[in-house]
């Protein structure tokens, strides 16, 4: 099994852009120098002190130039991982990359994203320098058109970085006559303070009375806008002079009468300082323990793990939703249920917090006891109606979960860290996360090495995820030890795994005889342990096995006996793959309607998953049907599309590889009857399909949409590039204007003109625009004519 992904805006143009919770202020200079930099130089790092903003101007920089990449923008948040060995496993979930192989998953990234033209915005580089500046080298080395846009409290230093350090926001001079109210609240610092002000008081605007005021409140904090933001909420309880006031007797207190303007890092800590003052014992405990939580957390999860001591736990909903109230804790309601955050500086303070309180460790175990039970809780609730919800969940608390693997591990905690993981064992079968969970087994496996019972599980998880990889041999030895625990102390369900993945590995090896005597096995000794999904998971592996080994009878009867056991749970997931088993049997029997139409059904409910191998495997079959009813053209292009989804994994098939002969003898079946350039062709129309529209060609839902024919060369003597601008000075953009969409330096821009201008024999950008215009026109008219 494999997860569903809670992420399918990741899919979008825009990568997972994060929703603007409150609107973006200012900051026009920095936008624009922000983007000139990204138009010169491949790897642009925002720099500044926690608070500054640097997030924030990232994220607006790539939604303003997302049309220049083709490929999207993506986001990775880098503020909740520690382990810079799992940076490009992360890198590659926020990126939508998945792969099952067993190749380093640095190198995996390159090859994916070698002709990709997209923008990532590595956000929060900071605790990770060495592995981001490694990862950004490589990557930008590997590829030719894939840009970086980092966010970060120091450069990376690899080689092209440009780095811009984010000012503080701007702020009005102190002249001896005060300029008008409009004028002031054209300024960042005072827009920013006054836009969060109405939040908390609807009728706050800046006026003749209170614009020094408003003014001296912003140069206190010395336009830093998390420090604007955290002080523009006090105004719930006090005046503006107040707030002044209070400002005034803490920096006073903190520099000491110096005259000596006060350190930026300095005056964010001392208003950090001022919130944390302001909060009751209480919110400080909360605070503070919120802090060990990775990624976000729910209300469960804060009642769980932040109650105890002083804070009982009916209390922790109001303390959460004081501490919301204070912009302490971000809520995200764009999930249900409602998720919490930090941001990161306000996290580390927490933290700091919390350690000196000297509960530290008392907190991080009840958030590790608090994911493993998490962990153990999904994992029998999976066989079931509630599947999607367990997979969901597990997504959501990835973050999390790590952390508290990390714990376990650095604790000595080994064996409770080793059962977690292997809890979690079809959460590490999604695609992003299977290199991730074979780096938890092996590290639990290598320090936990007594003959165990939760050893044998976690041997038999880890040789499975091993055999999607295609490492057989290492498989094999794993499964040899697990067995061989299960068989001293007796252990039906260690067996019974044990049994179903010795059976694939014979399987894969030519030895059916073995591979039915191991899933016979299996089945008997999982149906006593009382393991329902196991049960079924044999029964799937029966089905494919009979079938191939030409057993019809004995398919169709293991076909139904894992559909009724899916539907007495009202489980899916495993019975689309029955179906996909049954769709098989179907198409050796010659009766290709039937199959087709079980194939199509399984396709629909693991696109309905986003179960990529459940996805290829009905392709698959429907490529092989469509080749028996010799619709070449069909199964050239399905069998184009399947090199994306194979490629996409990595490893075709995964441990279903022993399918692989079908697959080569559907291939060679249309090469055949189509001839060489045919076939090529199709496989070349095919493997331009969208994820979507090969689904959809798959279904026989959509005809391929056909490409716009090319115009002859003689027709237009402009490169692709110079028509794109062409274009663009039709619309009447200017040189700056086209640099800015382009995300291109405004001298290349110019020169694309010229050499426009030379080409056409123009001597200006208006007979570029009609030329464009009479170029549309004759391409409808051509339209026009063909139909």
């Amino acid at each position: 099994m494999a997860a569903v992904t809670s992420q399918s805006s990741r899919r979008s143009r825009l990568g997972g852009l994060p929703t603007e919770m409150t609107s973006f202020v200012g900051r026009r200079h920095e936008l624009a120098e922000a983007k000139r930099l990204l138009s010169q130089s491949r790897v642009v790092t925002l720099t500044g002190p926690g608070g500054v903003g640097k997030t924030r101007l990232a994220l607006r920089v790539a939604a303003e130039v997302h049309r220049a990449f083709p490929d999207g923008v993506w986001v990775v948040d880098l503020a909740a991982l520690d382990d810079p060995g799992v940076l490009s496993q992360t890198v590659a979930e926020a990126l939508d990359v998945r792969d099952w192989s067993s190749k380093p998953s640095l190198e995996v990234l390159a090859e994916r994203l070698r002709n990709k033209q997209m923008l990532i915005v590595l956000d929060n580089c900071e605790h990770l320098l060495q592995a981001c500046a490694v990862l950004v080298a490589t990557l930008t080395r590997e590829t030719s058109d894939l840009r970086v846009l980092a966010t970060s409290r120091q450069p990376l230093r690899v080689t092209g970085e440009q780095v811009f350090p984010v000012p503080t926001m701007a702020l009005p001079d102190m002249g001896d006559r005060p300029p008008p109210p409009q004028s002031v609240a054209e300024y960042d610092a005072v827009r920013l303070f006054a836009e969060r002000a109405v939040s908390v008081v609807p009728t706050f605007t800046v006026t003749e009375d209170n614009q020094e005021t408003v003014e001296r409140i912003c140069r206190r904090l010395d336009g830093i806008p998390l420090a604007i933001e955290l002080a523009a909420v006090r105004l719930r309880a006090l005046s503006l002079d107040q707030l002044l006031d209070r400002l005034d007797q803490r920096f006073r207190l903190l520099t000491a009468g110096s005259r000596t303007a006060l350190p930026r890092h300095r005056t964010l800590r001392a208003l950090i300082d001022w919130s944390y003052d302001l909060c009751t014992e209480q919110e400080r405990s909360l605070w503070a323990r919120v802090s060990v939580f990775s990624g976000g957390l729910d209300l469960d999860a804060a009642e769980e793990v932040c109650s105890g001591e002083d804070i009982a736990r009916d209390d922790v909903i109001d303390l959460v939703i004081r501490l919301v109230d204070k912009s302490i804790l971000v809520a995200d309601d764009d999930v249900s249920p409602m998720r919490y955050r930090l941001l990161d500086t306000i996290r580390h303070y927490g933290r700091e917090q919390l350690a000196a309180s000297g509960q530290e460790a008392a907190v991080r175990r009840r958030h590790r006891d608090y994911y493993r039970n998490l962990a153990a809780e999904m994992d029998r609730r999976l066989f079931g109606p509630e599947e999607t919800a367990c997979f969901l969940r597990l997504q959501r608390e990835h973050a999390n979960l790590r952390a508290a693997l990390e714990y376990c591990f650095a604790e000595g905690d080994t064996d409770i860290g080793l059962r977690m993981a292997t809890d979690l064992r079809n959460h590490w079968l999604n695609g992003y996360f299977m290199k991730e969970g074979r780096h938890w087994l092996d590290r639990g496996l290598t320090a936990e090495r007594e003959p165990t019972g939760g050893r044998a599980m976690a041997l038999s998880a880890n040789a499975w995820l091993a055999i999607i990889q295609g490492k057989i041999d290492c498989a094999d030895a794993m499964l040899t030890e697990s067995r061989a625990i299960g068989e001293r102390l007796g252990l039906d369900r260690v067996l019974g795994y044990a049994s179903i993945f010795l059976g694939g590995i014979a399987l894969f090896r030519g030895d059916s005889e073995k591979a039915l005597a191991c899933y016979g096995e299996a089945l008997d000794r999982l149906r006593s342990a009382g393991d329902p999904l196991g049960e079924a998971l044999t029964l799937v592996r029966l089905c494919v096995a009979c079938s191939v080994l030409g057993d019809s009878s004995a398919t169709m009867a293991y076909a139904r006996r894992c559909i009724e056991l899916c539907d007495a749970y009202k489980e899916h997931w495993l019975r689309s793959y029955a179906e996909i088993a049954l769709g098989i049997e179907y198409w050796r029997r010659g009766d290709t309607a039937r199959a087709a139409d079980l194939e199509k059904k399984g396709l629909r409910s693991n696109t309905s998953y986003n179960n990529l191998l459940g996805v290829g495997l009905s392709c698959e079959v429907l490529s092989w049907i469509a080749a028996t009813e010799k619709r070449h053209q069909r199964a050239g292009l399905l069998l184009g599309a399947l090199q994306n989804i194979w490629g996409e994994m990595g490893i075709p098939m995964g441990s279903y590889a022993y399918l692989m002969r079908y697959h080569d003898e559907c291939e060679a079946l249309t090469r055949a009857a189509i001839g060489e350039a045919a076939f090529r062709g199709a496989l070349a129309q095919g493997a331009k399909l969208s994820s979507e529209d090969a689904i959809a060609y798959a279904l026989e839902e959509a005809a391929p949409k056909k490409e716009r024919a090319e115009p002859p060369a003689e027709a237009s003597p402009l490169t692709r590039r110079e028509t794109e601008i062409a274009q663009l000075v039709a619309q009447g953009m200017s040189n700056k204007e086209i640099a800015t969409t382009l995300v291109i330096a405004q001298r290349t821009a110019e020169g694309h003109i010229e050499h426009i201008l030379g080409k056409l024999g123009f001597n200006s950008r208006t007979q570029i625009a009609v030329w464009v215009e009479e170029q549309k026109r004759s391409a409808e008219q051509q339209r026009a004519g063909a139909s």
